[in-house]
């Protein structure tokens, strides 16, 4: 049996949101598409790890940090630059504020990120199939 460990969520049902970040060409690979209009479409099935940190996963969290960790996905892949992580943080803080988060939880957040999640960008950082038994 081959799987990847560490994920909490996984879609139900696609999910197709527009992002700042508009690449020269459609990037594309088994669960992401990024168009070259910044939309951004994460297939059914795609898994992530919800919010990390020290934080709690809440309504108001868990579409940004799906976007949030797509976009951060295609970083580490290569895919996109490693200067769209501050656009990808942009629009983090902007989906918590229009999913309803409290300003200072937001604040607190985007902070955190920046401060600390320049790793999560790193492909060195992307995640290992493992084998059991």
């Amino acid at each position: 049996m081959k799987f990847v460990p560490g994920y909490k969520y996984q879609l139900a049902k696609a999910e197709v949101t527009k992002t700042s970040i508009q690449p020269e060409e459609t990037l594309t690979t088994e669960w992401l598409m990024l168009d070259m209009d910044g939309i951004l479409t994460i297939e059914k099935g795609y898994a992530w790890d919800g919010p990390s940190g020290p934080t709690y996963d809440s309504r108001n969290s868990l579409r940004a940090s799906l976007i949030h960790d797509a976009l951060y996905q295609l970083i580490r892949l290569e895919l996109l630059p490693p200067y769209h992580r501050r656009a990808a943080d942009l629009d983090l803080d902007r989906i918590l504020k229009e999913d309803g988060m409290w300003s200072l939880r937001r604040w607190y957040w985007i902070r955190g990120v920046r401060w600390f999640a320049s790793s999560a960008i790193d492909p060195d950082n992307v995640k290992k199939v493992l084998d059991a038994p």
